[in-house]
């Protein structure tokens, strides 16, 4: 019973004391893998390397089938210099684990340097399939895989798959200017696959163009990704009829969430009374801010932006507008209000121009003019919008 009782404590601190833990149970494998690996680990002292291959040793004869225990003799090895049989030593463990971590990485090292980048991409896919956490070590090392056509290829395939690092390779590349485009060609790639890039993905490397006012290559990607059905939705306003399928990418419509106010889509084919289109309920509270928005990308020229829109019992304290501001020192180049009362299928219209310069891109929001929360300007009554379309007039 004391045997057993020091065997199952030894059990419970191995992981955090693992020193303390092999006193009480000297053939506890884990705990003796955790104390070397700690002892290789500590960058503050010395490493004797001999004694704790002497260690590992004498624990491998206790139990031959621990591939941590080759993998950690290997490692031991490759310190000490003698690469050829630590590699030896690193296959023999993935022979007995092909998940042993430890050998997992070092084989990944060994194929990038080799070139064999196929190989090494491989690895990584079993690597992070079984250790998820070693993603940002790994995504160091990602972007010259990526700038190599067979190392491309390979973790096109894989993400192809449906590798489930995928969306964390897409979101590390995207935070940077060097290596945005990198996660812009996979998308790209993906694109008319039998794994297309989601809405999330696309979400997000759009908004990184943007948060880098990369706004070209932001539209591009955003046009070129569409599926057939949403282009049928395409112009100079994306989905300008408001039909319910919004993506939540910056050129479609979004609606930032806030209180005091509902937005809905409905399609015209199933709404009463021909009234489908985006209806904007508000709660008799105050509104500030944004309900609606989109970005655009409108070519420096003359347009005309064209609402028809109806209400019921519209009541706005503070002006309810369209507003259409330039990402640059431009700033605002349209603004049209939008009408209290109650009304069918009205139209509004404003001519409007984008400037040559300072005017890259544009961004549509449907807003308030309530600059703080004010239970005096309470917003009340529904506002149903038809159809929103911008055209260009001749010069």
């Amino acid at each position: 019973m004391l045997v057993a009782s020091s065997i199952g404590l030894s059990r419970f601190l191995e992981t955090e004391t693992p020193a303390v833990s092999l006193v009480l149970d000297p053939l506890n494998t884990d705990a003796l893998t955790a104390e070397i690996s700690s002892d290789l680990n500590d960058t503050n002292n010395a490493t004797d390397l001999d004694a704790l291959l002497a260690k590992a040793k004498r624990a491998l004869t206790f139990d031959l089938a621990d591939a941590r225990l080759y993998s950690l003799i290997g490692e031991i090895k490759y310190r000490q210099g003698e690469k050829d049989e630590a590699y030896q030593l690193f296959d023999q463990a993935r022979k007995l684990s092909k998940t042993e971590i430890h050998a997992l990485q070092r084989s990944i090292g060994r194929n990038i340097e080799a070139g064999d980048l196929p190989k090494a991409v491989g690895e990584i896919d079993i690597l992070l399939r079984r250790w998820p956490d070693q993603f940002p070590a790994i995504a160091e090392g990602m972007p010259p895989i990526l700038s190599n056509p067979d190392g491309y290829q390979a973790v096109l395939m894989a993400i192809r798959a449906q590798a489930p690092w995928r969306a964390s390779l897409i979101y590390a590349l995207i935070k940077t200017p060097e290596q945005i485009n990198f996660a812009n060609r996979l998308l790209l790639d993906l694109t008319g696959s039998s794994a297309p890039p989601n809405s999330s993905e696309l979400t997000a490397a759009i908004s990184g163009y943007i948060r880098q006012k990369q706004y070209e290559p932001a539209y591009r990607l955003f046009l070129f990704t569409l599926s057939e059905q949403e282009r049928k939705l395409g112009g100079y306003i994306f989905n300008s009829t408001f039909e319910p399928v919004p993506s939540g990418k910056p050129f479609d419509w979004q609606v930032p969430g806030q209180s005091g106010l509902e937005v809905t889509f409905a399609a015209s084919r199933d709404a009463v009374e021909g009234e489908g289109g985006a209806t904007v309920r508000f709660l008799n509270t105050p509104v500030k801010n944004t309900a609606l928005q989109q970005y655009v990308q409108l070519p420096p020229g003359s347009y005309k932006i064209s609402l028809v829109a109806s209400a019921r019992n519209l009541k706005l304290p503070k002006e309810l507008f369209w507003s259409i501001k330039c990402l640059g020192p431009a700033g605002e180049i349209a603004r049209f209000n939008i009408p209290e009362g109650t009304y069918n299928r009205q139209k509004l219209s404003q001519d409007f121009s984008v400037v040559p310069t300072g005017c890259p891109m544009q961004l549509l929001t449907l807003q308030t003019a309530a600059i703080a929360e004010s239970w005096r300007f309470r917003y009340v009554g529904t506002l149903i919008m038809h159809k929103l379309s911008v055209e260009r007039l001749p010069s």
